[in-house]
C-alpha cells in the first residue's frame, strides 16, 4: 500500500474552535461599534489574526495607531484562549477519531496544517496530539492561506510528495491553499461554499473507510 500524507486543518475540521474565534471577534468588533455577524466571521476563516483585525476595520471604516492594533490582538487573542482553555475532548467533530485511527492503522501519514498559533495547545486538550506525525502552525509560517506554503512545509517533514497528498479543509482560503499546492482538496462544510474543493462532505461521518482506501490507491 502507498504512503500518502494526510493534512487536516485544526479550526472547523478537527475541533469546533471557530465558534470561540466568533465569540472573541464578535466582543472586539462591537467594542469598536462594528457590526459583526456569522456572515463577517465567514471571511475570517483560515486568516491570520493581522489579517482578520484589518478586515473588520475596514468594514467599520476604522483606522487606529499601530500600538492599539497590537493591543486589540492581544485582548482577542486572551479572550480566545480563555474559551479553548476550557476544552475537552467533547469538543473533537464527529467521527474524526475513526478517521485518525483509520489512516494510522493504514500506516499513512498525518500531519496538521493550521493557521491557528495555539495548535498544539488545543490538540493536547483534546488528546489527539498523538496522532500526527508534523504538526504546522501560525508559529511556523510566513506566508498565510490561500498561499500554500503551510501545507508545503507540512509535505516536506511527512516526506511525501505535494501531489501525495490529501488536505481536509473547512474555509475558501485554506481549500484554495491545498489546490495551490496541487494536493487533493476535500471540503468539510457547505459545499456551495467549498464547491472548488476536489470533494467535499458535510462532515466526517460522509466520509467512509472505501473513500479513505480510494484515496490511498490512486
Amino acid at each position: 500500500m502507498k504512503t500518502k500524507g494526510f493534512i487536516f486543518d485544526l479550526d472547523g475540521v478537527i475541533v469546533d474552535t471557530a465558534k470561540y474565534h466568533f465569540l472573541a471577534w464578535k466582543k472586539l468588533a462591537n467594542q469598536l461599534g462594528i457590526d459583526f455577524t456569522e456572515h463577517e466571521n465567514e471571511q475570517l476563516k483560515g486568516v491570520s489574526r493581522v489579517r482578520s483585525l484589518e478586515k473588520i476595520l475596514s468594514w467599520g471604516n476604522k483606522t487606529i495607531s499601530q500600538t492599539q492594533f497590537s493591543e486589540l490582538m492581544e485582548a482577542k487573542n486572551n479572550d480566545y484562549l480563555q474559551y479553548i482553555s476550557a476544552m475537552d475532548t467533547q469538543e473533537i467533530l464527529p467521527d474524526v477519531p475513526r478517521v485518525l485511527n483509520t489512516l494510522k492503522g493504514l500506516e499513512q501519514s498525518i500531519a496538521l496544517g493550521s493557521a491557528s498559533k495555539n495548535a498544539r495547545a488545543i490538540l493536547e486538550r483534546v488528546n489527539l496530539k498523538h496522532h500526527f506525525n508534523a504538526i504546522v502552525d501560525g508559529n511556523d509560517v510566513s506566508k498565510a492561506k490561500p498561499d500554500p506554503e503551510v501545507f508545503i512545509i507540512a509535505a516536506k517533514l511527512l516526506n511525501v510528495n505535494p501531489e501525495d497528498c490529501v488536505v481536509f479543509e473547512d474555509s475558501v482560503a485554506g481549500v484554495k491553499a491545498a489546490n495551490a499546492a496541487n494536493m487533493v482538496s476535500i471540503g468539510i462544510g457547505n459545499s456551495a461554499i467549498l464547491g472548488h474543493a476536489k470533494h467535499v462532505f458535510n462532515d466526517f461521518t460522509e466520509i467512509s473507510n472505501a473513500f479513505i482506501d480510494s484515496l490511498i490507491s490512486k
